[in-house]
């Protein structure tokens, strides 16, 4: 049976395209709306069995205002999350101000029906271990503000960094290869660690999370060239890099 649902979210194109393949799956879309400023207001309105809420920037305060007007007005309405990668800081306030669920917005559909039929059975839409994550920030919160673009680049390596600032710029595996003295192979490689480390999917989307967290603006801009420095990859993945030509003097 198909769930009564609203999709509300600030990029009326998500929300639309969200709300499409929903319905073709046999649940009754009530709204699929774009301003989320009223949200509340909608929401509390239509009465869906799930809402789904969508935000950029799950740590900022007051993001989840609306979620606890909705429980105040509608406590029966199940709100489930749609946020970037999460931090443990923002799935916590998620929860805090009464959410179901948090689900990435670069999650398959299968897994957003998932979490709506999950939230309506009154069951916390949220993976595991993201789930003890938010758990262990409301039981010890931290002291200082969340910082989604600092805590994402304490995830790379500084030669990932490297790569995911040639990405952003454009370059592809030919280039890079060519601007850090590396074979494309190995290349390639620090690419998909770098997108996986970052839970995306794409060579865009890592570049669009890089700009919108302010990655960018603290990671140090590569150089034209670095000699073959391979610490990061080889002890991983076996690797040797093969450089392309003399190394050139230092700029």
């Amino acid at each position: 049976m198909g769930v009564r649902l609203m999709v509300v979210d600030d990029h009326r194109l998500l929300a639309e395209a969200l709300a499409s393949a929903l319905k073709l799956r046999g649940h009754r879309v009530l709204a699929a709306a774009a301003p989320a400023a009223g949200a509340a207001e909608l929401v509390i309105s239509r009465a869906p069995e799930v809402c789904l809420l969508g935000t950029a920037t799950p740590a900022d305060a007051g993001m989840f205002d609306p979620v606890v007007k909705i429980k105040r007005e509608r406590p029966q309405v199940a709100v489930v999350v749609l946020g970037p990668v999460p931090s443990p800081r923002g799935i916590a306030a998620a929860f805090a101000a009464g959410a179901s669920g948090y689900v990435r917005h670069d999650e398959r559909i299968e897994g957003v029906e998932r979490a709506i039929m999950k939230a309506r059975a009154g069951e916390a839409a949220v993976a595991p271990q993201l789930l003890q994550g938010a758990f262990s920030e409301l039981l010890n919160p931290a002291a200082q503000p969340d910082d989604e673009g600092q805590r994402l680049l304490q995830m790379l390596t500084p030669r990932e960094v490297e790569v995911l600032v040639r990405v952003a710029d454009g370059e592809d595996t030919r280039l890079i290869a060519a601007g850090m003295g590396i074979a494309p192979s190995t290349a390639r490689t620090h690419v998909q660690r770098v997108l996986m480390k970052l839970g995306v999917g794409s060579r865009l989307e890592a570049a669009a999370l890089a700009a919108r967290t302010g990655l960018l603006d603290r990671a140090e801009r590569p150089a034209s060239s670095y000699a073959n420095d391979i610490n990061d990859i080889n002890g991983i993945n076996g690797i040797a890099d093969t450089p392309t030509g003399p190394e050139p003097p230092p700029q």
